[in-house]
């Protein structure tokens, strides 16, 4: 089971500040892969990660053809590294896109003041180190 603790919550929550922004990692229909910089990773619940799709370009294109993605998260410092992967969900509406606009760093939020982005939820599957070691499975 996948359990994403206090830790993880701390970290990814200020990932951007620390300057650990986050990477996703996604492919499309075609499995032609892409690599996107996500600044408003965050631990959703205990086994979901979300990020507000502000920009809506071909990542996600590439998570509404198809949903397998990883976020990578890289502290240096700290000499932490997680691989996040799962399976995207977009929300263009409803309470969860409502929840994660208002989790959402306001860096992230002030570059779409209208409030156009979407929210995306991604259920972890798995979580692995740099060197590819499972830290936790579904």
């Amino acid at each position: 089971m996948i359990y994403l603790d206090d830790q993880m919550r701390q970290l990814l929550d200020t990932a951007m500040d620390d300057r650990c922004t986050c990477l996703l990692g996604t492919a499309d229909k075609d499995g032609r892969p892409q690599i996107s910089m996500k600044g408003s990773v965050m631990v959703f619940d205990r086994q979901n990660l979300a990020y507000w799709e502000r920009a809506k370009r071909s990542a996600l294109g590439n998570v509404s053809d198809n949903p397998h993605v990883v976020i990578f998260y890289r502290n240096s410092p700290l000499r932490i590294t997680w691989r996040f992967h799962g399976t995207a969900t977009v929300y263009e509406a409803g309470a969860i896109r409502n929840n994660v606009m208002h989790r959402t760093v306001q860096a992230e939020l002030d570059r779409d003041p209208d409030r156009l982005g979407a929210a995306v939820l991604v259920r972890v599957e798995k979580i692995t180190d740099l060197a590819g070691n499972i830290l936790q499975e579904h």
